[in-house]
């Protein structure tokens, strides 16, 4: 508490280039999900994810792919997963219907079932994988509208443009991720990138909700300055959120087991990594970007308080 008391950083004399990087990042990560694409999961494509732990020894996948790949289900994929003994059996979307789906698992069920524990099986029909598509891509946008008319009431214009810009780079960014890892895309990552905005926009909320204070404060004070005050003035609140939320993400991912909860503990890591460096580095020189000026931000001197540039005149004067 003393040493965030204390703290004196002047984040905004480096913006330029970690603004430059960041930005750089976001375009990657747009080329990467344009010609790349997401490995998308069985909620969106359809089809059968079977996760199977060997009874004794190790999986064999080439055996699995061989075996399978006798039942004509299409083009089989076998991945392994944290230890030896297990791996992941992705099935095709199978073009008979819902019915086809599980005709399907019972097949693989009675070929593998003697040498192979069944841990998980999802199975999802092209109509179900349609319509959560839509869901998905519907809860993910209604998330950002709704942030950005909320910003734009509560704090204005040219605040929104700034916390909108850096959520939708967090959320860019953890895309270009989830991209570069092969992490697989289903509704697990529907809820982190939706907790990721949340997270983003609380994180920049607090910083922007600072200088709005100290706006009316020091109406004078150069805007990079006054921005450098804010953060280190709620440094404790983002550094602690962050580290606490984190220590809770990393035990999730290291004792949560292998799969599903792996994957969404990893999202969210890189999320909040993210949503704390952007908080401080794209939503700060936004303000600056857009806003040449203090009197742009809406300021207005407070009556109560004294204006800063006076105290320091007066000063000077005696």
């Amino acid at each position: 508490t003393v040493f965030f008391s204390r703290a004196d950083f002047r984040f905004m004399a480096i913006r330029n280039p970690v603004f430059i990087l960041m930005t750089a990042l976001s375009l990657a990560s747009l080329v990467l999900l344009t010609s790349l694409g997401l490995n998308m999961g069985a909620d969106f494509r359809g089809g059968s994810v079977i996760e199977l732990r060997a009874r004794t020894g190790v999986a064999d996948g080439a055996d699995i792919r061989a075996r399978l790949d006798e039942l004509n289900l299409g083009d089989v994929q076998v991945e392994e997963l944290g230890s030896a003994r297990d791996v992941l059996v992705r099935i095709p979307s199978q073009e008979a219907g819902d019915n086809a789906e599980q005709t399907a698992v019972g097949l693989v069920r009675s070929e593998l079932e003697d040498q192979y524990v069944f841990r998980r099986v999802e199975v999802v029909g092209p109509g179900v994988s349609g319509e959560l598509t839509r869901a998905g891509s519907l809860a993910v946008a209604a998330a950002v509208l709704a942030v950005l008319l909320y910003v734009w009431l509560r704090f204005g214009r040219r605040f929104a443009v700034g916390a909108i810009v850096a959520t939708l780079h967090d959320v860019l960014l953890t895309l270009g991720f989830l991209v570069l890892t092969g992490i697989e895309f289903n509704l697990a990552s529907i809820a982190a990138l939706l907790t990721i905005v949340c997270y983003s926009l609380s994180d920049t909320m607090v910083i922007y909700d600072r200088v709005r204070e100290n706006l009316v404060r020091y109406r004078r004070m150069p805007l990079s300055v006054l921005i450098d005050t804010s953060i280190n003035q709620t440094l404790s609140r983002t550094v602690l959120t962050a580290v606490t939320t984190l220590l809770a993400l990393v035990a999730l991912y290291l004792f949560g087991g292998s799969g599903l909860v792996q994957s969404f503990s990893a999202t969210l890591i890189f999320g909040v990594l993210v949503g704390t460096v952007s908080s401080i580095y794209v939503a700060g020189p936004l303000l600056i970007l857009f806003n040449r000026r203090n009197n742009r931000l809406g300021g207005t001197q407070d009556p109560a308080e004294p204006d800063a540039s006076s105290e320091t005149e007066a000063k000077g004067a005696v």
